[in-house]
């Protein structure tokens, strides 16, 4: 830290409890009080420095010999009036970036001009401050900080603005740029070349570049105030939004600790230079609640300048806290702007509210979908529906609206289980996401089918109205499988399941018949070239009969499947005639269906899970037999 020396006698002053004395051999003759300490001092020196003791020690003088002075507003009190009265004696003192700002407030209050002594506080203190402190990042700040304490001083001379200032230009110019000899934020010496210096002697080697976050932490040592008026200086003088989302991110992770109840040791998302810094004693929940709202003003609203998960966790703080609506809404809105690149650990967000109606607060996750899909509109979102279906799906890289769809169905399938979602709010939040944003719908059935077994006490008509959220049609095979054996599911949305796996085994075969074509092409072509390629030839010949074979399966299957359910619909006809009015509802309670424990993993063969479906088809033909007898 940089330091300016003043005076030239040695030190004269000694404390004795609650009191300093100045043993110059001359008895005192003055006492000045500053708080409860006192100091035992001589006129002379005090009334040729400052005009308001010189103006004190005049009316005190009258009443007795030894006048007694007290100075109750004083900036920096007692110790700072130490310095004041050892530099009008002439005693050793230094100015540092630690003290400069209270001797030139004190100065100021006690009137220590020019005219009172050349080369007094207040020059010697502006001098200072104006040629060194200023000038350097480290000792700006110190200053600034001192700031805190005698704000109101410190305002009126400018000494606030100067030092934000200061700090401002040197946050905002590329500190690579500044070359040697600035070079004061812990790096090494360089020469006027660049190189490293080590012992005064160049190196050849050449620093590492500085990044732009390199002032975050130093920034973050500053009070609330002070850090949003560096903030609003750093921003009229043009520095970037996302430079300032950083520093506002640091200060943030600095001070409120409920953003790391959730986030994990190993978290891979997380920046290093963004890691939270130990500092003193916790904020309380009042001074962490204004802190928060005051990240949301000055935080832009816009996409990408701060991780999501970061978002996340001010939220959830905002809603621990009670932070105002307006403060919640805000986080609400950045969220949505990127809420595909959020995760389902960010939406499982517990319900905060004193009602507690449901574990995961999913009217959040309703506002924060409708945001996204407002700005989705906006933007002109692509539609997955403009891309042939088959690219859709083997495209590694989604459209974000195909992403927040399946990071949806997830969230529903994690809130499904609980009790008390009403269905209402599940069908709500399932019908927000647009129709082709889903390629496939197996993520949604399987939600549904995790909420149907979680209430079981749903009506028959409330259980087809929350199927009709999904689309057989674009179920997946395994899926429909699945959906074929599932007792939960109405019986009209079985049927539907089972018509449109035939169309999927139809499009099956037809695509095998083309890879047999293609085979057979192909061996013709290379008929030439037994000599050469008989092992190569003889695998073709081996997986052409295996796709024959598998063709064969299927076409039986497809040809049972036609005849079974053909026959299923002529018994569902002739139940409808005898009982007359029976509805779907009481077929499906008499047509029993065995659960599969799980759904068909995508690595088994189609062909021979299809065995299943046979058995499924057998039984209800044997119930609707033994109900028509009955």
């Amino acid at each position: 830290m940089a330091c300016m020396k003043l005076g030239s006698k040695t030190d004269a002053f000694q404390r004795q409890g609650q009191a300093w004395f100045c043993t110059t051999g001359l008895p005192s003759d003055v006492v000045v009080e500053v708080g409860e300490m006192s100091f035992h001092l001589h006129k002379f020196p005090l009334l040729s420095r400052s005009g308001v003791m010189e103006r004190l020690i005049a009316e005190a003088s009258d009443e007795e010999e030894k006048c007694s002075i007290c100075l109750p507003d004083i900036p920096g009190g007692a110790k700072t009036f130490e310095l004041v009265a050892k530099f009008c004696y002439g005693v050793k003192l230094e100015l540092t970036a630690s003290n400069v700002v209270y001797l030139r407030c004190a100065a100021e209050h006690l009137e220590m001009t020019e005219e009172y002594g050349e080369g007094n506080l207040i020059v010697q203190a502006e001098t200072f401050l104006n040629q060194v402190v200023l000038r350097n990042w480290k000792d700006s700040l110190r200053a600034l900080q001192t700031c805190d304490d005698i704000i109101s001083y410190a305002d009126e001379l400018n000494i606030t603005k100067r030092c934000i200032e200061s700090l401002a230009m040197k946050a905002s110019t590329d500190p690579n740029l500044f070359g040697w000899p600035m070079m004061e934020h812990g790096g090494p010496m360089q020469s006027p070349g660049g190189s490293v210096l080590w012992n005064g002697i160049s190196t050849g080697a050449k620093p590492k570049n500085t990044s732009s976050d390199w002032w975050y932490e130093d920034a973050s040592n500053l009070s609330l105030p002070l850090y949003k008026r560096l903030i609003s200086v750093m921003e009229s003088r043009g520095i970037r939004q996302e430079i300032i989302a950083g520093s506002l991110t640091f200060y943030a992770k600095r001070y409120l600790p409920g953003l790391y109840r959730r986030q994990g040791a190993n978290d891979s998302n997380s920046s290093t230079c963004l890691a939270p810094v130990a500092s003193g004693a916790p904020l309380s929940e009042e001074d962490q609640k204004i802190l928060l709202e005051e990240i949301d003003r000055l935080l832009p609203i816009q996409k990408g300048l701060v991780p999501t998960k970061f978002l996340f966790g001010l939220l959830r703080t905002a809603m621990i806290l009670r932070a105002s609506p307006s403060c919640i809404s805000n986080f609400e809105k950045r969220i949505g702007l990127q809420l595909d690149k959020a995760t389902l650990e960010d939406l499982l967000m517990p319900n905060f509210s004193y009602s507690m109606e449901t574990l995961y607060n999913v009217d959040c996750v309703q506002r924060i979908l409708e945001h996204f899909l407002a700005m989705d509109q906006i933007t002109g979102g692509a539609s997955p529906c403009s891309a042939d279906d088959g690219q859709i799906i083997g495209s590694p890289s989604l459209t974000p609206i195909t992403m927040v769809a399946k990071l949806i169905d997830g969230y529903l399938a994690e809130v499904a289980p609980d009790v008390n979602l009403k269905l209402p709010k599940f069908q709500a939040l399932a019908a927000s996401v647009p129709d082709y944003a889903r390629p496939l719908d197996d993520g949604l059935y399987r939600a549904i089918d995790i909420y149907l077994k979680s209430h079981p006490w749903l009506s028959e008509s409330d259980r087809e109205q929350l199927c009709r959220l999904m689309d057989c049609q674009k179920l997946s095979l395994e899926a429909c499988t699945h959906a074929a054996q599932n007792e939960r599911l109405p019986l009209r949305i079985v049927v539907q399941v089972l018509f449109f796996e035939q169309l999927q085994l139809r499009t099956s075969i037809a695509g095998c018949f083309l890879v047999s074509d293609n085979l057979d092409g192909s061996r013709q072509l290379r008929s030439g070239f037994t000599g050469s390629t008989e092992g190569g030839w003889a695998s073709a010949v081996r997986e052409n009969q295996v796709l024959k074979v598998g063709m064969d399966n299927m076409r039986l299957r497809v040809s049972e499947l036609e005849k079974e359910c053909s026959n299923m619909r002529q018994e569902i006809e002739k139940l409808g005639r005898v009982k007359g009015s029976s509805t779907w509802g009481n077929v499906s309670k008499k047509f029993g269906f065995k659960l599969k424990s799980q759904m068909c993993s995508a690595q088994e063969d189609s062909v021979s899970n299809q065995k299943n479906g046979s058995g499924k088809i057998e039984k209800l033909k044997g119930k609707a037999q033994e109900k028509h007898k009955s």
